[in-house]
């Protein structure tokens, strides 16, 4: 593969976003990738093999970004663990509000390239769960959050729900606000780890 030349990379995998999202990955085809990012079907093979490792790239960086940043809000001091995970909820929907298509795709494939052990992901989001497992850990520690609460079924809770909620925003009506969901689950998630 070649090095990334102008922003060609950058529109093919936004394009692939829109495609995957509009149709699915399993229906999408890098026919309509090229198209939606206006070059040659050619170059996107410069780039990538085959459509799944476009999508393995998009995801992982996705969750690069994810894992980053909660290690970066797992070693604040200045914030207590309720703030925490305030942060780390608006980061993930922040992302998702910026790019909605992105939400339907994280929704639509996450589960599928878990499953199937497609690339780094599984690690990815073991990792992640990981560190988020931290800031629960903390809160019980300080005795902010429920001591009975079981870390590790939690962790399942969280991750399922928010899969299901965001699911639930990509396919219902327009005038449900993602902010609004992103509220919710902050309302939801306090709520379940809370003395």
């Amino acid at each position: 593969m070649r090095k990334r030349e102008g922003n060609k990379e950058k529109d093919i995998l936004d394009a692939a976003v829109k495609v995957f999202a509009d149709s699915g990955y399993h229906r999408s085809k890098v026919t309509s990738i090229a198209e939606a990012a206006g070059v040659a079907t050619g170059s996107v093979y410069l780039y990538y093999p085959n459509k799944e490792s476009i999508l393995l790239k998009i995801f992982d960086r996705l969750w690069t970004d994810f894992t980053h940043t909660l290690q970066e809000t797992v070693k604040r001091s200045d914030y207590d663990p309720v703030q925490k995970l305030d942060l780390v909820i608006d980061h993930l929907f922040n992302i998702f509000v910026a790019n909605p298509a992105l939400a339907v795709v994280f929704v639509n494939e996450q589960q599928y390239l878990i499953n199937n052990k497609k690339g780094n992901i599984g690690k990815h989001y073991e990792n992640f769960l990981d560190l988020a497992e931290e800031i629960i850990h903390e809160g019980v520690k300080k005795k902010i959050f429920n001591p009975d609460v079981d870390v590790k079924l939690y962790r399942h809770f969280i991750t399922g729900g928010i899969r299901s909620v965001l699911f639930y925003w990509a396919q219902s009506t327009p005038s449900s606000s993602l902010d609004r969901v992103r509220l919710n689950v902050k309302l939801f998630l306090r709520n379940g780890l809370l003395l």
